[in-house]
């Protein structure tokens, strides 16, 4: 199941954006291991050639939205570093006044 998502996390607070990562990385290691399973019933000859194609393509289309979300969240955390490096930076100049 995709957990609940919105692209905006601007209004989202640190603890949130952490807690999203964390969701999205778990919802990868779960995408993992039902492709995994998928094929493993491949190769078995528990389901057939179409039924495989079919929700590989699926796990496929969850496979990129968990990667475009991943770097969705990268960038949020990585604007708010700069941000706080500069304010932190600001300080230490304005400090130093």
């Amino acid at each position: 199941m995709k957990p609940l998502w919105t692209d905006d996390l601007s209004g989202r607070s640190l603890i949130e954006i952490l807690r999203f990562d964390s969701e999205n990385r778990a919802w990868n290691k779960t995408l993992r291991c039902r492709v995994a399973a998928l094929v493993n019933s491949r190769l078995a000859k528990q389901i057939s050639l179409e039924e495989y194609a079919i929700s590989r393509q699926h796990e496929n289309e969850n496979a990129a939205e968990c990667k475009r979300r991943g770097a969705i969240l990268v960038s949020e955390m990585s604007s708010r570093d700069r941000r706080s490096m500069r304010s932190g930076q600001e300080l230490v100049v304005s400090g130093r006044r």
